[in-house]
């Protein structure tokens, strides 16, 4: 296969010696462009500030109860998930209120499930450990698994179908280093794919059960059909799955957290099917993405068409595996996304968006800003040719993103893009992207319209456009 490159006026202002390699495995030319579009009209503050300013906390009640209370005991050896549930069983009662956790070793040997009006507050050392032994986790819960409703074992703290809900406070929530959950990783591909396909068969959901005998591991926190939810200050640990997984959610604030989790999948954030959502001023080091954006996946995720949009993310600290992400599970679409003034330390990929075949949808209006970036295989990946295909003739799509005052020290690869013909990236800016250390600047298949306004590799100026398709 080789590559159509269609070059326009193009020149290389360039102070130093190019890169050693500019390609690996395709032939790629360079197409510079002196007179390209500049995206300097988009007051993207302006939209940002629109945003958050639309973005609604929670209301609860004025209302305080100690777990102490209700014959917690915090020692780490006492069940106290007897003691929590009552202390929000009688809050409910009362029309609301917070349920403090004061210093101490809080177990609870099955899910603490949340209510509406109910706010969740970890005081300075107070650790809400989880016991390890799965079948604590069942009856089986509805959730939504890698994209895929399904019935399964109950994420660690859950709530479902609620309004005004908030976890606070500087203690931490550990779903234990020693869980059973840890060592599924290895057992879920069968039960994984299981799934996907009673999604794509539009298998009826009361059938989609996965309790007692299956392998998907539940999130840390989950929250599925929520509206306005504040989780703020607290410490994330030890998660068998995704950390913080906000599913058909509005307004959002995800503020100050703490995530230090390493196992498999453990994503810090994944907003799947959010609106009006903020990330800020949080601590990230993971086994998996920090931030990732994600709306369902392949033809459950499309009937559902649940989209995620208007949300900003900023001012967080970043390190793990990879930085921030969109998909691969985006079927429902992600429109008006915001990362700015983010720090991303080092790891695979820095910012990665994917899709595939099977999943269909339309990403757009994606806005990457101030960014400082360490060190990364991969700086720029989109991923759209994701594999694991089992139905085919969906390509997602993506379009209209921007990269704008991003620098970077040290990076394998620049841009590498992966899309299908029929279905190519289009409209991607870079303006203002400056790179001290780089290897192979572009890896493309099939792009049209990435538009380059003084990104610097090693002190090399590009301006131009490129356009890369297949030619068979």
């Amino acid at each position: 296969m080789l590559k159509d490159i269609v070059m326009q006026d193009f020149r290389i202002l360039s102070t130093q010696q190019p890169p050693r390699v500019l390609y690996a495995g395709l032939l790629v030319l360079l197409a510079m462009c002196l007179n390209c579009g500049s995206a300097l009209a988009d007051n993207i503050d302006k939209e940002i500030e629109d945003i958050v300013t639309q973005i609604q906390l929670p209301v609860i009640p004025d209302r305080e109860v100690n777990v102490l209370d209700y014959g917690a005991k915090g020692d780490g050896r006492q069940n106290d998930r007897p003691a929590i549930m009552a202390a929000i069983e009688d809050l409910v009662a009362r029309g609301g209120g917070k349920l403090v956790l004061p210093e101490g070793v809080w177990l609870s040997a099955g899910p603490v499930v949340l209510q509406s009006k109910i706010e969740l507050h970890l005081r300075k050392g107070a650790r809400l450990l989880f016991s390890a032994d799965a079948s604590d986790y069942l009856p089986v819960v509805k959730t939504r698994w890698e994209g895929t409703e399904m019935y399964g074992y109950s994420p660690l703290v859950y709530a479902r179908d609620v309004t005004d809900v908030a976890i606070t406070g500087t203690g931490s929530i550990d779903g234990n280093p020693q869980s059973e959950f840890h060592d599924w990783y290895q057992k879920q591909q069968q039960n994984m794919q299981q799934l996907r396909r009673m999604g794509i068969d539009q298998t009826p959901l009361a059938q989609r059960q996965f309790g007692d005998g299956t392998y998907l591991r539940p999130s840390l926190v989950q929250f599925i059909g929520a509206k306005r939810v504040l989780l703020e200050n607290y410490t994330s640990l030890n998660s068998p799955f995704w950390v913080n997984h906000l599913i058909y959610t509005d307004h959002a604030t995800v503020r100050g957290i703490r995530v230090d989790s390493h196992f498999s999948n453990n994503d810090g954030v994944d907003l799947d099917s959010v609106t009006y959502a903020l990330v800020e001023d949080s601590w990230f080091r993971t086994g998996d993405d920090a931030v990732v954006i994600k709306s369902g996946r392949d033809r459950d995720g499309r009937n559902i068409a649940r989209p995620s949009r208007h949300i900003v993310v900023r001012n967080n600290d970043m390190g793990g595996e990879d930085g921030i992400g969109l998909g691969s599970e985006m079927s429902g679409g992600i429109s008006h996304v915001y990362f700015d003034r983010n720090v991303l330390r080092k790891g695979k990929a820095a910012i990665r968006f994917k899709g595939s075949l099977d999943r269909g949808g339309l990403v757009e209006h994606v806005r990457v800003t101030n960014m400082r970036i360490g060190e990364f295989d991969d700086l720029f990946w989109f991923q759209l040719n994701y594999p694991g295909v089992i139905e085919g003739g969906h390509p997602s799509q993506y379009r209209d993103i921007l990269f704008r005052n991003i620098e970077v020290e040290k990076t394998n690869t620049v841009f590498e893009i992966h899309a299908y013909k029929d279905a190519p990236l289009t409209d991607v800016r870079v303006e203002n992207v400056h790179i001290k250390e780089a290897q192979t600047p572009f890896v493309l298949e099939n792009v049209q319209g990435l538009k380059l306004e003084n990104l610097s590799i090693q002190g090399q100026r590009f301006d131009g456009l490129l356009n890369a398709t297949d030619r068979q």
